[in-house]
C-alpha cells in the first residue's frame, strides 16, 4: 500500500499547540511559555512538544546562547526548492488524492512545510525531462521572436502547470534562471568549450527574456527574479565582462522601457568562492549594478561561507539568495554514498549548511531537486548541453512511481522547520555562546513579534541547551541528532 512518511496527526498536534502557546502570550515576561516543535533521529517529525516556560534562571552545565532580538541583520525572503518537470512527472504518476496531499505537504504553510521560495529554470536544463532538448525559439535566426513559445511549459509535465498547482496551496516568491539561450545564438554548439553568447545576438537574447516574462505573465504567472545564467562558465560559456553588457546595455534598458517589474540577478556562480570573486566585475560598475536586485549563488563547495559575507558587507545594499545546491555525482558526491537517500539522519548535514548560510547574510536558501523518484530521476540527457546520462541526484522528497510510496528526506524536515517557521520578512536577530559545539542556534523576529530560535544538536546524545533573553531564561533539551523550533513572543 502507499504510504506518506508524514504522518497528519503532526499537523494537528501542532494546530494544537498554537492555539494553546496564543492564549498565553498576552501574560507577563516572566513565566511566559515557548512552543516547541522537534524532529529527530528517534523519529519526532515536525512534533508539537509541551511548551516550555521561562525562568528567571537556567540550568548549570548547559550549551548557553544569548539572543538579543534589538540587534537585528537580514531580512528573509523565503526557503524552498526548484520546480522542474521531473518533479512534475514523479507527482503525475501517484493518484490524484495523493497529488495534492504532496503538494499539500510542501505548500501549505499551516498543514505543510509553507515552502516560501522557490526556482524555476528558462526552458531546459538537466531536469526537465519530460521530453527532448528544448528552448522557447529554436528557429534559426528569429531575432524578432516571431516563433517564441511556452507550450511545453504548459503542458500537464511542464513547469508552468507545475507552478499554478502548487500556488493552489501556499504563495512563494519565484527566481527564474537560464542555463542556455537558444543554440543558435551560440558561438558554438558542439564544442562546449566555446559555447559563448555572439554579441549580435544580444538584443535577440534582450527580447527573448522579455517574451519570457511576459508569456508566463499572460498565463497567470508572475516572475519575481530573472537570473541571466545558471553557473556562466560552466554551461553558457559567457564571461562575466560580456554579462555586465549585456545587463547594462540590453537587458536593463530594454525590461526599464517595458515597464517590467520583475526583478534582475546577475547570474548564478557555482560556489560561494566564485561569486565572491566574479561579481565585483558586474557589480562595480554603476550602469550595470542600477539593474541588479540580488546577489544569488550557489552552494556546491560546501564551505567559503566567509567569502559570502564579505561579499555581502561590499555590497550590503544587494540580498544574497543561496540559490542552489544538491548531493549529485556529476557534481563530485562520492560514489559510496548511495543516492537518493532516504535516511533522516542526513538532515543534520543539510541543516547546518542552512544556519551557515544564514549567519553569512543569506536571505533566501533553495535546494535544487524537490521531487524525484526512486532512482534519482528522470533526468533529461543532452551531452553537447552538459547533461549526461545516468545523472542520479537526491531530492528533498522521494516518489516510487512503481508502488506509489512517499519518502519526505531528513533533509526535506530541517528545511521544513525554516520555512514553516521562518516566514518572509522574518529578521536574524543577534545570537551570542557556544557555537563552536556540535549544537548551533539561530534566532529571527517575525513581522507579528514572534521570536523563532532554530537549534541543531548535531551529538549523539541529548543535550540541554539555554536561551537567555532579556534577564529570562527557556531550559530545553535537544534531543540527539535533532533540530527544535522554540517560539514566543517578544515583549
Amino acid at each position: 500500500m502507499a504510504q506518506s512518511h508524514l504522518p497528519v496527526v503532526v499537523h494537528r498536534l501542532f494546530d494544537i499547540a498554537i492555539l494553546v502557546a496564543a492564549s498565553l502570550w498576552g501574560v507577563a515576561a516572566q513565566g511566559q511559555e515557548a512552543t516547541i516543535v522537534v524532529s529527530s533521529r528517534a523519529g519526532d517529525r515536525l512534533a508539537a512538544k509541551p511548551p516550555v516556560r521561562f525562568q528567571r534562571q537556567g540550568q548549570e552545565g548547559s550549551v548557553v546562547f544569548q539572543i538579543d532580538p534589538a540587534k537585528t541583520h537580514q531580512s528573509i525572503v523565503g526557503f524552498g526548492a526548484s520546480i522542474l518537470e521531473a518533479g512534475m512527472i514523479c507527482i503525475n504518476s501517484l493518484p490524484a488524492q495523493q497529488q495534492e496531499q504532496v503538494l499539500q505537504s510542501i505548500f501549505d504553510p499551516a498543514r505543510g512545510a509553507g515552502f516560501s521560495a522557490m526556482k524555476t529554470t528558462i526552458a531546459c536544463t538537466d531536469f526537465m525531462s519530460a521530453g527532448p532538448w528544448y528552448t522557447y525559439n529554436d528557429t534559426a535566426g528569429d531575432v524578432a521572436m516571431k516563433n517564441f513559445s511556452i507550450e511545453r511549459d504548459l503542458k500537464p509535465d511542464g513547469s508552468a502547470t507545475f507552478i499554478r498547482r502548487a500556488r493552489r496551496h501556499g504563495s512563494f516568491v519565484l527566481q527564474a534562471s537560464l542555463d542556455y539561450p537558444p543554440d543558435w545564438m551560440l558561438t558554438q554548439v558542439q564544442d562546449r568549450r566555446n559555447q559563448d553568447v555572439q554579441e549580435k545576438c544580444f538584443d535577440a537574447l534582450a527580447l527573448y527574456y522579455l517574451r519570457y516574462l511576459q508569456e508566463y505573465q499572460k498565463a497567470g504567472i508572475f516572475i519575481d527574479y530573472l537570473c541571466l545564467f545558471n553557473e556562466p562558465g560552466i554551461y553558457t560559456k559567457i564571461p562575466y565582462s560580456k554579462i555586465r553588457d549585456l545587463l547594462k546595455n540590453h537587458v536593463g534598458p530594454l525590461l526599464a522601457k517595458e515597464g517590467i517589474k520583475t526583478k534582475i540577478m546577475l547570474s548564478e556562480a557555482e560556489s560561494r568562492e566564485q561569486a565572491a570573486r566574479r561579481y565585483p566585475v558586474v557589480l562595480d560598475d554603476p550602469e550595470a549594478r542600477k539593474y541588479v536586485g540580488a546577489m544569488p549563488y550557489h552552494g556546491y563547495d560546501f564551505g567559503h561561507f566567509d567569502k559570502i559575507a564579505a561579499l555581502r558587507d561590499r555590497y550590503p545594499d544587494l540580498p544574497l539568495w543561496m540559490t542552489e545546491v544538491c548531493y549529485a555525482y556529476q557534481a563530485g558526491t562520492p560514489k559510496t554514498m548511495k543516492l537518493p537517500r532516504p535516511d533522516f539522519a542526513d538532515g543534520d548535514f543539510w541543516g547546518n549548511q542552512i544556519v551557515s548560510d544564514l549567519e553569512a547574510g543569506a536571505a533566501a536558501w533553495i535546494y535544487w531537486n524537490m521531487i524525484l523518484d526512486e532512482n534519482g530521476g528522470p533526468w533529461a540527457v543532452s551531452p553537447v548541453h552538459g547533461n549526461p546520462d545516468d545523472n542520479i541526484q537526491h531530492p528533498l522528497v522521494i516518489i516510487n512511481r512503481r508502488n506509489h510510496e512517499v519518502i519526505y528526506t531528513g533533509a526535506f524536515y530541517y528545511l521544513a522547520h525554516f520555512a514553516k517557521f521562518v516566514r518572509p520578512g522574518a529578521v536574524r536577530v543577534e545570537v551570542k555562546g557556544t557555537n563552536r559545539t556540535p549544537v548551533r542556534c539561530i534566532a529571527f523576529q517575525r513581522a507579528d513579534g514572534q521570536v523563532i530560535a532554530q537549534l541543531i544538536n548535531s551529538w549523539d546524545k541529548e543535550v540541554a541547551a539555554r536561551l537567555e533573553v532579556q534577564g529570562q531564561s527557556l531550559q530545553l533539551n535537544l534531543p540527539a541528532g535533532s533540530i527544535t523550533t522554540a517560539m514566543w513572543k517578544k515583549r
